[in-house]
């Protein structure tokens, strides 16, 4: 595999969720790597490239949104917690999609060829934030 090139970055802290997600997106022809934290993709994240994210809502110590506000990737939410208010962030955040944990398959793979689409189409390039940064205007700027 091409260490250089974009692959599909699957963050969740269930394990079970991780194996499952990376075979399906392996078998279907994607370059994949999982985490079980945020912390764990950010550390990773200065070595490789994600084309996009499949990420959930709800972890321990940096949730799936903030995240989200340290990048400048596509993101796939996936989360157990579909309740109101969880949509409705997710509506709001310009995520490429939301997929209900237990999650059709296919679902996953139409998000993520959405999601790869999404970021050929925006050719931006590669935004790395740490954890005391966040993007603005598409620049990174420290708090």
């Amino acid at each position: 595999m091409n260490v250089d090139a974009p692959v599909i970055a699957i963050v969740d802290d269930d394990p079970s969720v991780r194996r499952s997600l990376h075979r399906l997106v392996q078998a279907a022809g994607y370059p994949v790597e999982t985490f079980a934290s945020a912390r764990e993709f950010l550390e990773w994240l200065p070595r490789g490239r994600a084309a996009c994210l499949v990420l959930d809502v709800h972890m321990n110590e940096l949730s799936g949104f903030d995240l989200q506000k340290r990048l400048a990737v596509p993101i796939i939410f996936i989360t157990a917690h579909d309740d109101a208010t969880t949509r409705e962030r997710i509506e709001k955040s310009g995520a490429i999609g939301h997929l209900q944990k237990p999650f059709d398959e296919q679902a996953v793979l139409d998000a993520i060829r959405r999601a790869v689409s999404a970021r050929d189409d925006t050719k931006k390039p590669d935004v790395v934030i740490g954890l005391d940064h966040r993007l603005i205007g598409g620049q990174v700027a420290t708090d």
